[in-house]
């Protein structure tokens, strides 16, 4: 069996250093800040409740990523840019607060998304301090991309859950979650299982990075 390592990819973004990692977090290296998008925690729970057969496993697949990228990428800020829970409460928010409990140091933001319906004392329990949007140095940090971003600004954002199509030989055709950047937008892929992708159409000028397995691929 062949064992394939991690790897990740360095892009520039308004003067500063990212890393791509492929469990879909993007790392400002100069601020030791890790941004992430749509987990939609407690999805998984959500839809087993409608009667949707979703194996309970994939909760745990969720949490062991998001765990697996922190040790990954050593930050001290988190950031989630939107849909952290995708319903109302449910007990996986409690083991969510236990995992975040077990990184002492870490300090965890949320910018609010669509899908955070919880009431605001559910995230003060766990530490968790809440931003309609935020203004980081050249960053301007929100769920949903801005329509028109502010001068001098560069937009990061998740909600819309990229994707890119490749087609290969024979026609094959796979989309693949990723990450894309336009000149003053960036947007991130969803992290959480059960999500789907939308097909991104880039501009001429734009770049895309491809989630492959556990590799980041220039596309």
């Amino acid at each position: 069996m062949i064992s394939r390592q991690r790897r990740t990819e360095k892009v520039v973004l308004a003067g500063e250093e990212m890393e791509l990692f492929p469990q879909c977090g993007l790392l400002w290296t100069s601020e030791s800040t890790l941004m992430l998008a749509d987990l939609h925690l407690g999805k998984i729970n959500h839809f087993r409740k409608s009667g949707i057969p979703v194996p309970v496993k994939a909760n745990d697949k969720n949490l062991e990523q998001l765990v697996d990228l922190i040790e990954l990428s050593k930050p001290t800020r988190v950031i989630f840019l939107g849909d952290l829970f995708h319903s109302h409460y449910n007990a996986e928010w409690e083991v969510f607060g236990e995992l975040i409990k077990h990184f002492v140091g870490i300090h965890f933001d949320l910018v609010i998304g669509n899908h955070d319906i919880m009431s605001d004392i559910q995230y003060e329990r766990k530490g968790i301090q809440v931003f309609d949007q935020l203004k980081l140095g050249p960053f301007l940090l929100t769920h949903h991309p801005e329509e028109t971003v502010e001068e001098n600004f560069y937009n990061l954002s998740g909600h819309i859950h990229p994707g890119v199509r490749l087609v290969g030989k024979g026609r094959q055709a796979i989309t693949l979650p990723c990450f894309h950047f336009g000149k003053d937008q960036g947007y991130l892929p969803a992290f959480g299982m059960f999500t789907g992708t939308a097909r991104v159409h880039p501009k001429k000028d734009d770049r895309i990075f491809a989630i492959v397995d556990e590799t980041i691929v220039a596309v």
